[in-house]
């Protein structure tokens, strides 16, 4: 592994034949996520591919002539050129060797991977999913010096990371980004001692042998594991709304908003999710339409005012989408008066959903008492029905999903837990 600099780009990327190249910073949680990764495989396909390191903030030039503007970024380079997808964020390393299928023939790469010898790592707790729940139970346990291993197929923070502000989170006299917020929860964590495994894919998780495998090869073997997978929006189910979904339609105002500048976009849903992130894209959006299909909003008292008051945003109640379909640059979207049964059609720049969430449980089919919401039964102490295997967070049965319940319900494992292991 070589790191080089902007002098060192043409001999080193576009003379270097077969290249993968990651611009990294500081104090950078993704690229730190993707350290490791890239170590690893460098030592597997190192013989056939040059990977090269550069540090983006001392390198601005370069980075603004190729276009990089996150760190990390991966660029794939052959012979000079760049080829295939550019990688990003949270890179995981299944998309990495993705990426090397545009360097190298596919045989070659499943060849390079048969060498790949299974790992096994041994820790007391394992946790699965890096959301508030999650982090608090790594905090309780490092510092009951507990060995816990957190697992995230995504980056640490779960929703907060892209929840636009938080308000009512104890401690904070203005209102935090959340983004921001997940950060000083992640970094406390990690700092407390607890290890990170994330971007990674988790291939297995065999809740009886407390044993998750990731990435294909490793495989974490704990006494005790924490389910804390948090949930994922709940889908439409009309037709196109899966084929443009990143192309049209978007469940993340954080994450989106910004791409909508003096545009139109519909916002679906009335409860509060929905109502206060149509407040945060109407910071952008020149024109907001709020479909719901009841008579009256969800959202409670304060948001709702709110709302009426935003000249920006206007509102087609008791109405129901139908259908989404692209239309060059616009979307159109079908919905339905559910008073006189006709159908409509809106077009728009962007359409935002919001009408719920469901709970991420399908690596675990079968193996949970559920509620009848589709949550995990747990006590008192959040463990469930599989002995030495607790629950945590939104993905747990519960009245109240909010941040502060996910941080109690992490506090009560870990204690739970450390004593567990102590006697």
């Amino acid at each position: 592994m070589k790191e080089i600099k902007f002098s060192d780009f043409e001999s080193e990327v576009l003379q270097g034949g077969k290249v993968a190249l990651d611009f990294y910073s500081t104090e950078c949680p993704p690229c730190e996520a993707l350290a490791p990764k890239f170590d690893n495989l460098h030592e597997l396909f190192g013989k056939e591919i040059k990977f090269l390191k550069i540090f983006r903030q001392e390198n601005r030039e370069l980075a603004d002539k190729l276009g990089v503007s996150s760190s990390p970024t991966v660029i794939f380079f052959d012979n000079g050129k760049e080829v295939g997808q550019r990688l990003s964020g949270g890179i995981k390393r299944s998309e990495l060797i993705e990426g090397f299928k545009s360097l190298l023939p596919a045989e070659r790469i499943e060849k390079i991977k048969s060498t790949i010898k299974p790992s096994v790592t041994e820790c007391d707790v394992a946790i699965l999913g890096g959301g508030p729940g999650g982090l608090t139970a790594g905090l309780y346990l490092c510092q009951a010096k507990v060995n816990a291993i957190l697992i995230d197929i995504g980056l640490p923070g779960g929703h907060v990371s892209t929840t636009h502000q938080v308000s009512n989170y104890p401690g904070f006299i203005d209102p935090q980004p959340g983004y921001l917020l997940s950060h000083y929860m992640s970094e406390q964590t990690k700092q407390c001692g607890t290890q990170y495994k994330v971007a990674v894919d988790v291939t297995k998780v065999d809740l009886d042998k407390k044993e998750v495998t990731i990435d294909e090869f490793e495989t974490i073997r704990a006494k005790k594991i924490i389910v804390g997978t948090g949930t994922a929006p709940n889908l439409l189910g009309v037709p196109g709304e899966i084929e443009l979904k990143g192309n049209g339609i978007s469940y993340c105002a954080t994450c989106d908003a910004k791409y909508f500048v003096d545009k139109e976009v519909i916002v679906i849903g009335g409860g509060n999710s929905a109502i206060e992130e149509a407040d945060f894209i109407s910071k952008f959006a020149g024109k907001i339409t709020v479909v719901h299909q009841f008579a009256k909003l969800q959202a409670n008292k304060t948001a709702q005012e709110k709302a009426f008051a935003n000249k920006k945003m206007n509102f087609l109640l008791e109405h129901e989408p139908r259908a989404f379909r692209k239309s060059g640059n616009k979307v159109e979207v079908d919905v339905e008066d559910l008073k006189t049964k006709k159908i409509k059609t809106l077009t728009t720049d962007g359409v935002f959903i919001f009408i719920g969430m469901k709970p991420n449980i399908s690596l675990f089919k079968g193996k949970f008492d559920l509620d009848d919401w589709g949550y995990i039964k747990t006590d008192d102490d959040k463990r469930t029905n599989i002995p030495g295997v607790f629950a945590v967070g939104d993905v747990s049965s519960k009245k109240y999903r909010q941040i502060t319940t996910a941080i109690a319900d992490g506090t009560i494992a870990a204690i739970a837990i450390t004593k567990e292991l102590d006697n």
